[in-house]
């Protein structure tokens, strides 16, 4: 008798009631248990055989299951140990899945992607992440494992509009000039709760992340550079003048530096953060560097 697909309500029921299993809000774990809503991601990430696919926490294996059906290899990161025996059972039919019990944001992804994707032309990451550390997890992919080339994340619908909003909208914030920084962001697929067990208290979206080969602006210290993106939003109703003050060190002492540092970057002081163009935020970081300010 075949297995029906993990990915439906049925069967994640019978493997939620088969292993006693109580899912724990502090993790974010939702299993996914609508089949179309996953194959929709896929068709949308083109995966083939060729690909190497990352993902981080995959609970019961209803997304991993139908990822290792199309890609080469599926290496997935799940933090719970009460979830290792359930994947092992759920998904020994795979002999393209490998499942590391660890956080991955401990893990030597680096290393993980060479002993693990040796004969994959692309390495990519799908994943329905937990919401309470989807940017943590996204920034330590991007700023420092450029051998993933794409992101297809379900992630909390309000996280989403952060990663991929445009300046002067209400989304707009430091997210989303270092997401900017590194990927084309576009919103993909909207995922209502329903699709979800238990459904989680609010909606989902899924966003398609493409790495640039290039940045769009070129600054040499991208933690200095992201430190004044931050800070021009720290109190957003303010102007980016006011916020710098607080940013440096001494700054209400050095509002004439701070005037001056904007001033040469051609930058209005009266201006706020969110109104700010990654370009315009490069400027002020090559005029940081001429100034004598500091953290």
């Amino acid at each position: 008798m075949e297995m029906k697909d993990i990915a439906t309500i049925g069967r994640t029921k019978e493997i939620v009631e088969k292993y006693n299993f109580s899912t724990k809000k502090s993790l974010g774990q939702n299993f996914l248990i609508d089949r179309n809503i996953i194959q929709e991601v896929l068709k949308k990430a083109r995966i083939n055989d060729d690909i190497g696919v990352i993902e981080v926490g995959p609970g019961i294996g209803s997304l991993t299951e139908q990822l290792a059906k199309v890609a080469k290899k599926v290496v997935a990161f799940e933090i719970d140990d009460r979830l290792i025996p359930v994947l092992n059972d759920t998904l020994s039919p795979y002999d393209n899945i490998k499942i590391i019990h660890e956080d991955v944001l401990q893990a030597d992804i680096e290393k993980v992607i060479k002993e693990e994707f040796t004969d994959v032309k692309e390495v990519i990451v799908v994943a329905n992440l937990p919401y309470y550390i989807t940017t943590p997890i996204l920034m330590n992919f991007l700023m420092y494992h450029k051998e993933i080339s794409r992101f297809y994340t379900m992630m909390q619908k309000e996280v989403g509009e952060r990663l991929s909003a445009s300046p002067s909208s209400k989304n707009y914030g430091s997210l989303s000039i270092a997401i900017q920084y590194y990927t084309e962001a576009k919103i993909i697929q909207n995922v209502p709760k329903t699709v979800f067990m238990p459904p989680p208290n609010v909606d989902s979206i899924v966003v398609e992340l493409v790495r640039h080969e290039n940045p769009p602006v070129k600054v040499d210290d991208e933690e200095t550079f992201f430190k004044l993106t931050r800070g021009a939003f720290v109190m957003r109703r303010k102007t980016i003048y006011n916020n710098y003050q607080s940013l440096f060190k001494d700054g209400k002492k050095k509002k004439e530096d701070i005037f001056a540092m904007l001033e040469a970057a051609e930058i209005d002081p009266k201006r706020r953060g969110e109104s700010l163009s990654i370009q315009e935020y490069a400027r002020i970081y090559e005029s940081f560097k001429n100034s004598n300010l500091k953290f």
